[in-house]
């Protein structure tokens, strides 16, 4: 079985360390890297797309929540759990909106880390319980079905992948056109057409010509 991949994003080199530890004695998971800053955690997820990346909130350059929404922009495969020292509503859901998949706090225990990681690999929602209280299960549902977003709204990055499968490009084109992996280009679509309820290349031309991106000719 392959191992879960995952990434560490922490400006604090003791606790980047400690994590690195705790994940790699883990028989069915693996660091691939790390950031101390969130532009690098941004610019490294790009290239390494792991399963999982392990997000601080508080960060010099980009913070935590500035980094997820780029990082699930460009690369919404990735699933993100935040670890933080803060109990604080207003990140919870700011993070939950932009796509995070769970909230753990730093002073949690070493297991129930691997927990959290182990049930947003398998695509659910993990909220640390000592949060649990600050957010009701109705938001959660609202926002979310087994780990995937309900609303119908194409994100920026979605319209222009869109955009381009209509005009023809095929995903390697698309790859190299926006500058990010085959493997984004094919969860972007995917995504897309979940969205719009659209079942083939067919049907993306024709939203495409409704929407008047296209010459209907």
């Amino acid at each position: 079985m392959d191992k879960l991949r995952v990434f560490v994003a922490d400006d604090h080199a003791v606790l980047r360390d400690g994590l690195k530890a705790l994940v790699n004695a883990q028989p069915d998971m693996e660091i691939v890297g790390e950031a101390d800053n969130g532009r690098t955690a941004h610019e490294q997820a790009k290239e390494l797309i792991p399963d999982i990346l392990l997000m601080d909130i508080s960060m010099p350059g980009l913070n935590g929540v500035q980094a997820t929404e780029l990082i699930k922009a460009d690369c919404p495969e990735i699933k993100i759990l935040a670890l933080t020292a803060y109990k604080d509503r207003s990140y919870l859901n700011q993070l939950l909106k932009i796509g995070a998949s769970g909230y753990v706090l730093k002073l949690s225990a070493a297991d129930e880390l691997i927990d959290a990681i182990r049930a947003v690999a398998a695509g659910g929602i993990y909220l640390d319980p000592q949060m649990a209280d600050r957010i009701t299960e109705e938001y959660v549902r609202s926002q979310f079905l087994k780990g995937e977003v309900r609303q119908r709204e194409l994100t920026a990055r979605e319209e222009e992948v869109l955009r381009l499968i209509a005009q023809g490009y095929s995903n390697k084109e698309i790859s190299n056109e926006l500058k990010i992996a085959v493997k984004t280009v094919e969860s972007h679509k995917a995504n897309i057409m979940q969205k719009l309820e659209l079942k083939n290349r067919t049907e993306i031309v024709r939203y495409a010509v409704r929407q008047g991106w296209l010459q209907d000719t």
